[in-house]
């Protein structure tokens, strides 16, 4: 079992943090304490060569200095430049932050070094009994220094997040879903329905329901719309999440569409790897992740491949609008296809189809397979 605080920052997003227990933050110490003693018996061993020996005073005064700029300087300068760690807290994978999740500054690490030279280990702590007897009595494991100053100890290195999983549309709400204003659903008020769904298996079921009617009519008042009757809250949360992203993908193909076209234009066709528009490029099938679901069909732009390359097989599709390809069994070209007039070798009537020089002539090859094609960016996946 996790331990995790339960922050609310300003902006009322609650924190998942792990925060660092007293086995963890001992460890931690008990390192800085060793550096903090090899840097302490360096400096005696430079004030007995430096300082005269008949001079006690200046002795132990230097000594008194030494010793407090390395047990209160050496924390202090260590959490301001490294944003909450010394060198025990960056072995074990520890920091420390503020109470809201931000980095700490220099007055939270002078505060925290004060409190815990004086209070928490050395002056008056017993040698740390004071910071161990307040740090098991907090739910965060956090000692006075930690309180006075407003910051909390967290664990850095925490197994990775496999991230949310996706969130499918439950079976009917498809066409109910895509009649909503999705444009009116705040940001925020969407992740913590997608974070709700997530944790949907872990949550008591009583818990679940309060939660999710409560997010359920968050969600519906941003829309102007009600929960259907009968639709649990987390089939209305995951209807609006999927249409949702179903929209943002389709805007995004369309944008990488537009700049596709757009390169093409530039570059020319049949340069740098670009086929011809509208040739050899495949659409994809209705229901894909792009697709139309309303038409059934291939988003514009894109070609339907054919059954044979080069040649058009009989009882075929026919080919796109503005290709240029004679009929198969016709006796006249289509207007504007580009097929050679009558008298300037165009095919007779009853040909079953054309010879495979005007095909090759007609039809420009596509690029051959592993050639580098210069597309302006990845297609978003």
């Amino acid at each position: 079992m996790h331990e995790e605080s339960e922050l609310v920052t300003g902006e009322a997003v609650v924190l998942d943090l792990r925060v660092a227990k007293l086995a963890s933050r001992a460890l931690a110490m008990a390192l800085d304490v060793l550096v903090q003693l090899a840097l302490l018996v360096g400096a005696i061993f430079a004030l007995t060569i430096a300082v005269p020996a008949d001079d006690e005073a200046l002795a132990l005064t230097l000594v008194l200095v030494f010793l407090v700029l390395i047990m209160v300087g050496y924390p202090v300068l260590f959490e301001t430049l490294s944003r909450g760690r010394s060198l025990g807290k960056m072995a074990v994978g520890l920091r420390v932050v503020r109470v809201d999740g931000g980095p700490i500054r220099f007055r939270h690490a002078l505060v925290r070094g004060l409190a815990g030279f004086v209070v928490d280990f050395w002056t008056l702590g017993l040698f740390g009994a004071v910071a161990v007897i307040v740090s098991l009595c907090s739910s965060d494991g956090r000692r006075v220094g930690d309180f006075l100053a407003g910051t909390l100890v967290v664990r850095e290195r925490v197994p990775e997040s496999t991230g949310y999983p996706a969130i499918g549309m439950p079976p009917g709400l498809e066409g109910w879903a895509a009649q909503l204003d999705l444009t009116r659903l705040p940001d925020d008020l969407a992740l913590a329905s997608r974070q709700f769904l997530a944790r949907f298996s872990e949550l008591r079921p009583e818990a679940s329901h309060a939660l999710g009617w409560g997010l359920a009519q968050q969600v519906g008042n941003a829309l102007g719309t009600a929960v259907p009757p009968g639709v649990p809250p987390w089939a209305f949360l995951a209807a609006v999440l999927a249409e949702r992203r179903r929209r943002d993908h389709a805007r995004a193909f369309q944008a990488y569409t537009a700049r596709v076209e757009a390169a093409r234009g530039q570059v020319g066709v049949g340069q740098a790897g670009y086929p011809q528009a509208g040739f050899g490029q495949a659409g994809y099938a209705a229901g894909g992740p792009f697709g139309d679901p309303a038409a059934g069909q291939p988003h514009a732009g894109w070609a339907q491949p054919q059954a044979a390359a080069g040649v058009l097989q009989g009882g075929s599709a026919q080919p796109q609008a503005g290709w240029s390809s004679p009929q198969v069994s016709s006796a006249e070209p289509q207007a504007g296809s580009g097929v050679p007039q009558a008298g300037a070798g165009q095919p007779q009537a009853g040909a079953a189809e054309p010879s495979p020089r005007s095909a090759a002539e007609t039809y420009p090859p596509t690029p051959p397979s592993g050639t580098a094609v210069e597309n302006p960016f990845t297609p978003p996946s």
